[in-house]
């Protein structure tokens, strides 16, 4: 069905329902929003006629189209009242026997042709479905918020929902100025499910005290996130988060790699949920100190050392030019197995998984740099072995590289290696198991949670041979099955 410019009815007057009137009202529908708390649509239109009015200071927006826009809106009384409507989006409290009840309720008033949009974010479109007579015009269309600024929707197939329904849903959200993508009704659909390893390995790194929560920020931050993972809890609400990550873990039979981290229920039992409470990973009270990253100070560089470097890839290209600048004399094995610089025999490696220990008492590690600009953070570990010289010296070569250093515990796969590979080793296993496209992938994790790559292209960048050394040195050290390899990963390290 065509339903550019058809009538509408969203249930739900909260942040969400309030947004999606917003837009569907903006691109020229008639739209009748419903809550059953009494005032609460008032209310979501007294807010929306702020933001214009914000939008029309700002000169954002014309007076004119704020007013044309808002006639467009009605509020009901009673979903009786909305038995013409071509589509019903929902967007009420995410229980499952409510969504139910509320569609099948909706089957006696609208017509057959009217299609059945939920804006779920967790549950199953195709349980929601259960028990409908026309279970096939029942799908997921899911926003996220703010919906007027957010561009992704997520367009969730259940079992029995028709690809026309579908396909209608995916035009009428790009006619609402969205991109959508498609996704199979599975735990946690796209974004929600592949975020997961983001929080997961940032909260496993602080309860193993690898390094502190701003250092782990701050290196996540240095390749092109906009906030740290404990940032980002901070802001969602250790409540949500948990809650979340919770209901993806149960809904996959506790697959082991979905694990809630008992350092988030600590947070969550204590009411420390982040801003909202004034206090989560940071203290938000007025005039609470942030702890500073920690300095360092490198040696003078000596030029009298033997130097070469490792492999042949961006990294070492960057590396070659930075010594050039630095008038510093090397050589280079282009064919070695390993990335980065040795300089008299000791080893300043980029990490490949392994923990430094395992290489040697002559071995420092290195984070994954995707991005060479100058003093990005960059997190390192040494051999516990390793001579008092050495610790000195691997970090100094760093920062006369560009780098802005940070000593970690040695851990396998440091900060930001383990995560993006931990990220893209779950967009496989989605894509595997059909719940959505390669560039699907990339799209929803970089518009719905503004990644600043998607999993496949930081893939592209970083060949999976390495991706996948990664994951199996963290099954090694780690045992169980939270690192399994994806078998897409598998294949892909054959190519």
């Amino acid at each position: 069905m065509e339903l550019k410019n058809k009538q509408i009815l969203v249930i739900g007057a909260g942040i969400m329902g309030a947004g999606i009137v917003q837009i569907a009202a903006q691109s020229g529908h008639s739209v009748l929003l419903f809550d059953q708390k009494e005032g609460a649509a008032e209310q979501a239109i007294e807010n929306i006629k702020k933001i214009f009015a914000s939008l029309i200071k700002k000169e954002k927006l014309t007076e004119t189209n704020a007013q044309d826009t808002l006639s467009r809106i009605q509020t009901i009384t009673t979903i009786n009242q909305a038995s013409q409507v071509k589509l019903v989006i929902e967007a009420i409290i995410e229980k499952l026997d409510i969504k139910r009840t509320l569609f099948k309720e909706l089957e006696s008033i609208v017509a057959k042709d009217c299609v059945l949009a939920t804006n779920t974010s967790s549950i199953s479109v195709t349980a929601i479905a259960n028990g409908l007579q026309n279970p096939e015009r029942l799908v997921g269309m899911h926003f996220f918020n703010p919906v007027p600024l957010m561009k992704l929707v997520e367009v969730v197939s259940g079992l029995q929902t028709s690809s026309e329904v579908a396909s209608d849903i995916y035009d009428l959200s790009t006619h609402w100025g969205k991109t959508p993508v498609h996704a199979k009704s599975t735990p946690g659909f796209i974004v929600n499910r592949i975020a997961r390893p983001f929080y997961a390995e940032a909260l496993a790194l602080i309860q193993e005290q690898v390094s502190s929560i701003q250092v782990i920020d701050a290196c996540i931050k240095s390749v092109g996130f906009r906030m740290g993972p404990f940032e980002l809890m901070d802001l969602i609400g250790h409540d949500t988060n948990f809650a979340v990550t919770s209901s993806v873990f149960e809904a996959f039979f506790y697959d082991r790699r979905f694990t809630p981290s008992i350092v988030q229920k600590e947070l969550v039992d204590g009411g420390l949920l982040g801003r909202k409470s004034g206090r989560g990973f940071y203290d938000y009270a007025e005039g609470a100190i942030t702890p500073k990253l920690p300095e360092f100070h490198p040696s003078p560089l000596n030029n009298t050392r033997t130097v070469i470097i490792h492999g042949d890839n961006h990294l070492t290209a960057y590396f070659s030019n930075q010594l050039h600048q630095l008038e510093v004399p090397f050589t280079q094995e282009k064919e070695s197995a390993w990335l980065g610089l040795e300089v008299d025999g000791f080893q300043l490696r980029q990490t490949d998984g392994q923990t430094a220990t395992s290489l040697g008492s002559h071995v420092a590690v290195f984070d994954v740099c995707l991005q060479d600009q100058n003093k990005t953070v960059i997190a390192w570990a040494i051999a516990e072995n390793s001579s008092t010289e050495w610790a000195q010296e691997a970090p100094s070569w760093l920062h006369h590289l560009g780098f802005k250093p940070i000593r970690i515990q040695d851990s396998p796969a440091l900060i930001v290696a383990r995560t993006l590979a931990m990220l893209i080793n779950e967009a496989c296993d989605a894509v595997t198991q059909g719940v959505c496209s390669k560039d699907a992938t990339n799209q929803a994790m970089k518009l719905g949670v503004n990644y600043p790559a998607g999993p496949f292209e930081w893939l592209d960048k970083w060949r999976s041979t390495q991706v996948l050394q990664i994951i199996n040195q963290l099954d090694l050290n780690y045992k169980g099955e939270r690192y399994r390899s994806s078998p897409l990963l598998q294949r892909l390290n054959l190519l």
